[in-house]
């Protein structure tokens, strides 16, 4: 449990160093974290493991710090530049599934023996794919619309706008890929209860990383607003 909770705190960590990178240098390194967040998800998402109890896929961290960054990048830079985060890494999503697609179907090499392990590593299934890409939609864009009107009503609780975002968002996330990835698989409502578990304990951990970043940042004080 102690290792779990230290990757959830160092990944946070890496999302929010990269966003005091990005105040300096550029937007860009905050969005090309993202995608990289949501295609090391994608990758990791075929295994599932047991948190609390309870059966999860391994992506869960990765790609629920991913949300962090998209609250960040609302916060900071405003909703476009969040919603381009969200399509840019919806693209990685497709680029992914491609490439590993014509990887699997290339004829290997006939000194190499590892194809089985290859394709039950790497090989979604177009369910896993069409859950995937089905709850990154919709929570996502969900989470970039609701970080902007919590914001516009309540500008000065960040905590608020960060917290109610993110877990309305993660909920919505949780549901569709488990209901569309594994219905009739496996048991649904304890995977989706698992991972809405380990979900929500990220979103608040999250929290004192964004308040330490607005704190450190040196974005364009144009674009910020007060808390």
């Amino acid at each position: 449990m102690l290792s779990i909770l230290a990757w959830m705190l160092l990944t946070l960590l890496v999302v929010s160093f990269t966003a005091v990178v990005a105040s300096r240098h550029g937007v860009e390194y905050m969005i090309g974290m993202y995608a990289a967040l949501v295609v090391i998800a994608n990758v990791l998402a075929s295994k599932i493991v047991v948190f609390a109890g309870q059966a999860v896929p391994a992506a869960v961290i990765a790609y629920s710090s991913s949300f962090l960054l998209t609250d960040m990048l609302s916060e900071f830079y405003g909703e476009r530049e969040a919603r381009t985060a969200v399509w840019t890494g919806f693209l990685a999503s497709i680029a992914l599934a491609l490439s590993v697609a014509i990887a699997i179907s290339w004829e290997s090499a006939p000194f190499w023996s590892g194809q089985a392990a290859f394709e039950s590593v790497l090989g979604n299934t177009p369910r896993i794919v069409l859950a995937s890409l089905a709850a990154y939609l919709a929570s996502q864009h969900h989470d970039v619309k609701s970080y902007a009107w919590w914001k516009r009503r309540f500008p000065r609780h960040l905590w608020l706008r960060n917290n109610a975002s993110t877990v309305v968002s993660q909920a919505i996330d949780t549901v569709l890929f488990i209901s569309i990835a594994f219905y009739g698989l496996f048991p649904v409502i304890p995977m989706m209860l698992g991972q809405y578990a380990v979900k929500l304990v990220i979103a608040l951990l999250d929290t004192p990383f964004i308040y330490t970043v607005k704190r450190l940042r040196v974005f364009d004080k144009k674009r910020d607003s007060p808390q």
